[in-house]
């Protein structure tokens, strides 16, 4: 069984897995979003902000493939590319950070640390760019929209509170306490090669 994991292009953005092609939730404000899905072009609305993000700030994505197949994927950018985070509660995100916006892993490889593995993907990234931390708005209670991260899952992977809400807290892990990490991500890519099952939903890490 062969892994890889390789940053996000125009080229395999097909790899993403839907609903998440067509999602614009983070990558424009609430207003141009619903015209966007009203008109019906929200793929191309998202292939416009990676080409444009990825012209003016580099790679903002990875993906992880096990025999070819996308089984995760993580996307990350600077506040300023990501409109919708300055309708939350908590923001702003730290000048310091760039921002988690959504990960994702095929539920068969769950459960298995992959999720770790994503973060510290981001986190080595980051680190080489000049930044310290990955920043994200997590979401609380039963009920957790899709484009959201649920907070407890991100405390899972190590990251810490650092503006309290009821509802939607705002999270951060230091990118260089990730180094620390090499033997647990180590497992988890051991534990992914070792064969688990793929199943066909989509759900938070």
């Amino acid at each position: 069984m062969g892994r890889r994991i390789a940053p996000l292009t125009l080229d395999n953005l097909a790899d993403l897995p839907e609903p998440c092609r067509s999602c614009v939730f983070w990558e424009l404000d609430p207003v141009r979003g619903r015209e966007a899905v009203e008109a019906g072009k929200p793929e191309l609305e998202k292939e416009g902000w990676i080409s444009a993000v990825l012209l003016e700030w580099g790679s903002c994505g990875r993906i992880v493939y096990v025999d070819e197949e996308p089984v995760g994927f993580v996307l990350y950018a600077p506040p300023a590319y990501v409109p919708r985070s300055q309708s939350f509660p908590t923001s702003p995100v730290s000048p310091d950070a760039v921002q988690l916006m959504i990960s994702r892993v095929v539920p068969g490889y769950q459960h298995q640390g992959l999720g770790r593995v994503l973060v510290q993907t981001v986190a080595k990234d980051l680190l080489g760019r000049g930044f310290r931390a990955i920043e994200a708005f997590g979401v609380a209670g039963a009920e957790r929209p899709g484009c959201l991260l649920p907070a407890d899952h991100l405390l899972a992977v190590g990251f810490k509170t650092v503006r309290p809400h009821h509802r939607y807290p705002r999270l951060r892990l230091e990118a260089r306490s990730t180094l620390s990490w090499k033997g647990d991500v180590e497992g988890a890519l051991e534990r992914l090669l070792g064969g688990a099952r793929k199943e066909p939903a989509l759900r938070p890490f």
